[in-house]
Protein backbone atom coordinates (compact mmCIF):
# COMPACT_ATOMS: atom_id res chain seq x y z
CA UNK A 1 0.00 0.00 0.00
CA UNK A 2 0.78 3.74 -0.47
CA UNK A 3 0.66 5.91 2.34
CA UNK A 4 0.07 9.64 1.34
CA UNK A 5 0.70 12.21 4.22
CA UNK A 6 0.14 15.96 4.04
CA UNK A 7 2.62 17.19 6.57
CA UNK A 8 1.25 20.38 6.49
CA UNK A 9 -2.09 19.30 7.83
CA UNK A 10 -2.90 20.22 11.24
CA UNK A 11 -2.78 17.30 13.40
CA UNK A 12 -0.33 15.57 11.67
CA UNK A 13 2.92 15.05 13.44
CA UNK A 14 6.54 13.34 13.11
CA UNK A 15 5.44 11.16 15.86
CA UNK A 16 2.23 10.18 14.01
CA UNK A 17 4.06 9.42 10.69
CA UNK A 18 6.38 6.90 12.70
CA UNK A 19 3.84 5.23 14.40
CA UNK A 20 0.97 5.15 11.74
CA UNK A 21 3.94 3.71 9.68
CA UNK A 22 5.19 0.92 11.64
CA UNK A 23 1.57 -0.28 12.80
CA UNK A 24 0.82 -0.13 8.87
CA UNK A 25 4.26 -2.23 7.97
CA UNK A 26 3.66 -5.33 10.22
CA UNK A 27 1.59 -7.03 7.91
CA UNK A 28 1.19 -4.75 4.70
CA UNK A 29 4.87 -3.48 2.21
CA UNK A 30 4.02 -0.02 3.21
CA UNK A 31 5.94 3.04 1.32
CA UNK A 32 5.31 6.27 2.59
CA UNK A 33 5.26 9.61 0.46
CA UNK A 34 4.46 13.39 1.97
CA UNK A 35 2.99 15.95 -0.58
CA UNK A 36 4.12 19.03 -1.48
CA UNK A 37 1.88 21.03 -3.17
CA UNK A 38 -2.00 21.53 -4.18
CA UNK A 39 -3.06 18.59 -6.24
CA UNK A 40 0.06 16.62 -5.51
CA UNK A 41 -1.98 13.87 -3.74
CA UNK A 42 -4.00 13.67 -6.84
CA UNK A 43 -0.78 12.77 -8.42
CA UNK A 44 0.55 10.28 -6.37
CA UNK A 45 -2.83 8.50 -6.05
CA UNK A 46 -3.11 8.17 -9.83
CA UNK A 47 0.16 6.38 -9.91
CA UNK A 48 -0.49 4.10 -7.39
CA UNK A 49 -3.41 2.89 -8.77
CA UNK A 50 -1.45 2.53 -12.63
CA UNK A 51 1.07 0.70 -10.80
CA UNK A 52 -2.03 -1.60 -8.94
CA UNK A 53 -1.54 -0.59 -5.40
CA UNK A 54 -4.20 -2.35 -3.60
CA UNK A 55 -5.01 0.58 -1.51
CA UNK A 56 -3.64 4.01 -0.78
CA UNK A 57 -4.27 5.26 2.58
CA UNK A 58 -4.35 8.93 3.23
CA UNK A 59 -3.30 10.97 6.46
CA UNK A 60 -4.12 14.52 6.29
CA UNK A 61 -7.24 16.25 6.46
CA UNK A 62 -10.57 16.22 4.31
CA UNK A 63 -8.74 18.36 1.19
CA UNK A 64 -6.12 15.95 1.03
CA UNK A 65 -8.48 13.11 1.04
CA UNK A 66 -10.46 14.64 -2.05
CA UNK A 67 -7.14 15.36 -3.94
CA UNK A 68 -6.88 11.48 -3.26
CA UNK A 69 -10.14 10.72 -4.45
CA UNK A 70 -9.66 12.47 -7.51
CA UNK A 71 -6.59 10.03 -8.06
CA UNK A 72 -7.99 6.75 -7.43
CA UNK A 73 -11.57 7.24 -8.67
CA UNK A 74 -12.40 4.79 -11.56
CA UNK A 75 -9.50 2.30 -10.38
CA UNK A 76 -9.71 -0.64 -8.27
CA UNK A 77 -7.60 0.72 -5.73
CA UNK A 78 -8.86 1.49 -2.85
CA UNK A 79 -8.56 4.54 -0.41
CA UNK A 80 -8.32 3.82 3.32
CA UNK A 81 -9.12 7.64 5.32
CA UNK A 82 -7.04 8.46 8.53
CA UNK A 83 -8.06 11.53 10.15
CA UNK A 84 -4.52 14.52 10.11
CA UNK A 85 -6.90 17.65 10.01
CA UNK A 86 -8.71 19.53 12.01
CA UNK A 87 -12.07 18.90 11.52
CA UNK A 88 -12.22 15.34 9.35
CA UNK A 89 -15.52 15.18 8.41
CA UNK A 90 -15.22 12.49 6.45
CA UNK A 91 -13.35 9.97 8.12
CA UNK A 92 -15.76 10.94 11.23
CA UNK A 93 -18.46 10.01 8.68
CA UNK A 94 -17.44 6.66 7.98
CA UNK A 95 -16.89 6.13 11.65
CA UNK A 96 -13.82 6.50 12.38
CA UNK A 97 -12.38 8.29 15.32
CA UNK A 98 -10.72 12.01 15.23
CA UNK A 99 -7.65 10.33 16.32
CA UNK A 100 -5.08 8.92 13.42
CA UNK A 101 -4.00 5.96 15.95
CA UNK A 102 -7.07 4.87 17.02
CA UNK A 103 -8.34 5.37 13.28
CA UNK A 104 -5.38 3.37 12.26
CA UNK A 105 -6.29 0.27 14.36
CA UNK A 106 -9.74 0.54 12.61
CA UNK A 107 -8.38 0.65 9.35
CA UNK A 108 -5.85 -2.46 9.82
CA UNK A 109 -9.36 -4.37 11.43
CA UNK A 110 -11.22 -3.13 7.88
CA UNK A 111 -7.77 -4.70 5.98
CA UNK A 112 -8.05 -7.93 7.59
CA UNK A 113 -11.90 -8.28 7.03
CA UNK A 114 -11.49 -6.74 3.65
CA UNK A 115 -14.07 -4.15 4.35
CA UNK A 116 -14.16 -2.41 0.98
CA UNK A 117 -17.35 -0.87 -0.52
CA UNK A 118 -17.60 0.19 -4.01
CA UNK A 119 -19.17 4.14 -2.91
CA UNK A 120 -20.81 6.53 -5.26
CA UNK A 121 -19.18 10.18 -5.48
CA UNK A 122 -20.43 13.61 -6.23
CA UNK A 123 -18.84 15.72 -9.61
CA UNK A 124 -18.75 19.22 -9.89
CA UNK A 125 -17.37 20.48 -13.05
CA UNK A 126 -15.48 17.48 -13.51
CA UNK A 127 -14.03 17.34 -10.29
CA UNK A 128 -14.98 14.18 -7.86
CA UNK A 129 -15.62 15.49 -4.10
CA UNK A 130 -16.26 12.53 -0.88
CA UNK A 131 -18.83 14.50 0.99
CA UNK A 132 -20.38 17.90 -0.26
CA UNK A 133 -20.09 21.19 -2.27
CA UNK A 134 -20.84 24.29 -0.38
CA UNK A 135 -21.65 27.22 -2.87
CA UNK A 136 -22.30 31.13 -1.93
CA UNK A 137 -22.32 32.50 2.19
CA UNK A 138 -20.66 28.66 3.04
CA UNK A 139 -17.98 28.98 0.32
CA UNK A 140 -17.40 32.73 1.64
CA UNK A 141 -16.74 31.38 5.13
CA UNK A 142 -14.47 28.93 4.38
CA UNK A 143 -12.19 31.69 2.01
CA UNK A 144 -12.11 33.81 5.27
CA UNK A 145 -10.79 30.81 7.15
CA UNK A 146 -8.41 30.22 4.73
CA UNK A 147 -6.93 33.61 5.23
CA UNK A 148 -5.67 32.64 8.58
CA UNK A 149 -4.98 29.55 7.41
CA UNK A 150 -1.74 29.94 10.14
CA UNK A 151 -4.18 29.95 13.09
CA UNK A 152 -6.29 27.00 11.48
CA UNK A 153 -4.43 24.66 13.41
CA UNK A 154 -5.01 26.07 17.07
CA UNK A 155 -7.86 27.65 16.97
CA UNK A 156 -10.04 25.10 14.80
CA UNK A 157 -13.92 25.65 15.41
CA UNK A 158 -13.43 29.25 17.50
CA UNK A 159 -11.70 30.71 14.09
CA UNK A 160 -15.06 29.01 12.14
CA UNK A 161 -17.21 31.29 14.56
CA UNK A 162 -15.33 34.53 13.89
CA UNK A 163 -15.36 33.51 10.36
CA UNK A 164 -18.73 32.90 9.96
CA UNK A 165 -19.77 36.32 11.83
CA UNK A 166 -17.40 38.04 9.92
CA UNK A 167 -18.30 36.96 6.55
CA UNK A 168 -22.34 37.63 7.15
CA UNK A 169 -21.10 41.09 8.41
CA UNK A 170 -18.58 42.24 6.05
CA UNK A 171 -17.41 39.88 3.13
CA UNK A 172 -21.05 38.61 1.30
CA UNK A 173 -24.27 40.12 0.57
CA UNK A 174 -27.07 38.91 2.79
CA UNK A 175 -29.66 41.08 1.00
CA UNK A 176 -29.88 39.69 -2.35
CA UNK A 177 -29.52 35.93 -4.46
CA UNK A 178 -26.48 35.50 -6.19
CA UNK A 179 -27.67 32.41 -8.15
CA UNK A 180 -30.26 29.85 -9.41
CA UNK A 181 -29.92 25.99 -9.29
CA UNK A 182 -32.23 23.94 -11.77
CA UNK A 183 -32.97 20.49 -11.48
CA UNK A 184 -33.33 17.84 -14.71
CA UNK A 185 -37.15 17.73 -13.79
CA UNK A 186 -37.94 21.55 -14.42
CA UNK A 187 -37.78 22.67 -11.14
CA UNK A 188 -36.06 25.35 -10.18
CA UNK A 189 -34.78 27.83 -7.09
CA UNK A 190 -34.47 31.29 -8.28
CA UNK A 191 -33.08 32.95 -5.15
CA UNK A 192 -29.95 31.46 -3.77
CA UNK A 193 -27.68 32.09 -1.20
CA UNK A 194 -26.44 28.84 -0.06
CA UNK A 195 -26.52 25.74 -1.28
CA UNK A 196 -25.46 22.62 -0.19
CA UNK A 197 -25.07 19.86 -2.75
CA UNK A 198 -24.36 16.74 -0.02
CA UNK A 199 -22.75 13.49 -1.21
CA UNK A 200 -22.77 12.01 3.06
CA UNK A 201 -24.09 13.47 5.73
CA UNK A 202 -23.08 15.61 8.25
CA UNK A 203 -21.96 18.89 6.80
CA UNK A 204 -19.81 19.39 9.46
CA UNK A 205 -19.44 18.80 12.71
CA UNK A 206 -19.56 21.28 15.71
CA UNK A 207 -17.14 19.43 18.63
CA UNK A 208 -18.43 16.33 18.47
CA UNK A 209 -22.26 17.32 17.30
CA UNK A 210 -23.11 16.34 13.89
CA UNK A 211 -24.51 19.49 11.77
CA UNK A 212 -27.07 17.70 10.12
CA UNK A 213 -28.33 19.51 6.81
CA UNK A 214 -29.07 16.48 4.46
CA UNK A 215 -29.41 13.06 6.80
CA UNK A 216 -31.06 11.33 3.75
CA UNK A 217 -27.32 11.63 2.30
CA UNK A 218 -25.72 8.41 2.53
CA UNK A 219 -22.54 6.96 0.01
CA UNK A 220 -25.45 4.85 -1.59
CA UNK A 221 -27.65 7.41 -3.02
CA UNK A 222 -27.56 10.28 -5.11
CA UNK A 223 -27.42 13.94 -4.30
CA UNK A 224 -29.19 16.17 -1.21
CA UNK A 225 -29.21 19.42 -2.47
CA UNK A 226 -30.55 22.11 0.30
CA UNK A 227 -30.75 25.87 -0.88
CA UNK A 228 -31.17 28.01 1.97
CA UNK A 229 -33.03 31.20 0.25
CA UNK A 230 -32.84 34.18 2.85
CA UNK A 231 -29.64 35.28 5.41
CA UNK A 232 -31.69 37.46 7.26
CA UNK A 233 -30.42 36.72 10.52
CA UNK A 234 -33.46 35.52 12.36
CA UNK A 235 -34.05 33.15 9.77
CA UNK A 236 -30.23 31.66 9.33
CA UNK A 237 -30.37 31.56 13.54
CA UNK A 238 -33.45 29.01 13.20
CA UNK A 239 -31.95 27.33 9.97
CA UNK A 240 -28.88 26.79 12.21
CA UNK A 241 -30.89 25.54 15.18
CA UNK A 242 -32.93 23.23 13.09
CA UNK A 243 -29.64 21.42 10.91
CA UNK A 244 -28.45 21.04 14.72
CA UNK A 245 -31.58 19.35 16.17
CA UNK A 246 -31.09 16.77 13.21
CA UNK A 247 -34.97 15.57 13.47
CA UNK A 248 -35.46 16.83 9.99
CA UNK A 249 -37.54 19.70 10.57
CA UNK A 250 -34.53 21.75 8.40
CA UNK A 251 -36.76 20.63 4.73
CA UNK A 252 -39.75 21.93 6.21
CA UNK A 253 -38.63 25.33 6.16
CA UNK A 254 -40.07 27.98 4.16
CA UNK A 255 -36.88 29.62 3.26
CA UNK A 256 -35.06 26.07 2.31
CA UNK A 257 -35.34 24.31 -1.02
CA UNK A 258 -34.57 20.89 -0.72
CA UNK A 259 -34.22 17.87 -3.03
CA UNK A 260 -32.98 14.49 -1.98
CA UNK A 261 -31.20 11.29 -4.30
CA UNK A 262 -30.02 14.03 -6.94
CA UNK A 263 -28.73 12.68 -10.40
CA UNK A 264 -27.44 16.31 -11.67
CA UNK A 265 -28.20 20.28 -10.79
CA UNK A 266 -27.02 23.36 -12.29
CA UNK A 267 -26.00 26.33 -10.60
CA UNK A 268 -26.09 29.84 -12.52
CA UNK A 269 -24.93 33.03 -11.65
CA UNK A 270 -27.75 35.91 -11.15
CA UNK A 271 -27.20 38.54 -13.92
CA UNK A 272 -23.46 37.04 -14.49
CA UNK A 273 -22.28 38.07 -10.92
CA UNK A 274 -19.28 35.18 -10.03
CA UNK A 275 -20.24 33.29 -6.68
CA UNK A 276 -17.74 31.55 -4.49
CA UNK A 277 -17.67 27.77 -4.15
CA UNK A 278 -15.47 25.48 -2.38
CA UNK A 279 -15.10 21.33 -2.61
CA UNK A 280 -14.55 19.17 0.50
CA UNK A 281 -13.57 22.26 2.49
CA UNK A 282 -11.57 23.89 0.14
CA UNK A 283 -12.60 27.24 -1.27
CA UNK A 284 -12.06 26.97 -5.33
CA UNK A 285 -12.21 30.46 -6.03
CA UNK A 286 -15.86 32.53 -7.90
CA UNK A 287 -17.54 31.36 -10.54
CA UNK A 288 -20.59 31.94 -13.23
CA UNK A 289 -21.86 28.12 -13.59
CA UNK A 290 -21.57 24.92 -11.83
CA UNK A 291 -22.47 21.27 -13.20
CA UNK A 292 -23.54 18.75 -10.66
CA UNK A 293 -24.03 14.88 -10.67
CA UNK A 294 -23.97 12.09 -9.11
CA UNK A 295 -21.78 9.40 -10.39
CA UNK A 296 -22.30 5.92 -8.52
CA UNK A 297 -20.06 2.75 -7.78
CA UNK A 298 -17.05 5.53 -8.64
CA UNK A 299 -14.67 4.36 -5.91
CA UNK A 300 -13.35 1.58 -3.47
CA UNK A 301 -13.31 2.38 0.14
CA UNK A 302 -12.36 0.67 3.61
CA UNK A 303 -14.85 1.16 5.84
CA UNK A 304 -14.70 0.18 9.49
CA UNK A 305 -15.93 -3.69 9.91
CA UNK A 306 -19.29 -2.26 12.04
CA UNK A 307 -20.33 0.93 9.63
CA UNK A 308 -24.12 0.38 8.90
CA UNK A 309 -24.36 4.24 7.23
Amino acid sequence: MLLLVNPFSSSVTARTRVVIRKALAGDHDVELVETSRRNHATQLARGAAAEGVDAVVCLGGDGTVNETANGLAGSSTALGVLPGGSTNVFARTIGLPNDPIEATALLLEAMEARSIRRIGLGVVNGRYYTFHVGIGYDAALVEQVERRSGLKRWAGHPLFMYAGLSTWFKHYDTRHPHFTVSFPDGDRVHDGYFTIAANTNPYTFVGSRPFDIAPEATLDNGLSVVTVRSLRADRLVRIMAKALRGDGSLRRDRHVHARTDVAAATIEAIDGRPFPYQVDGDFLGEIERLELRHEPAAMDLLLPVDFAG
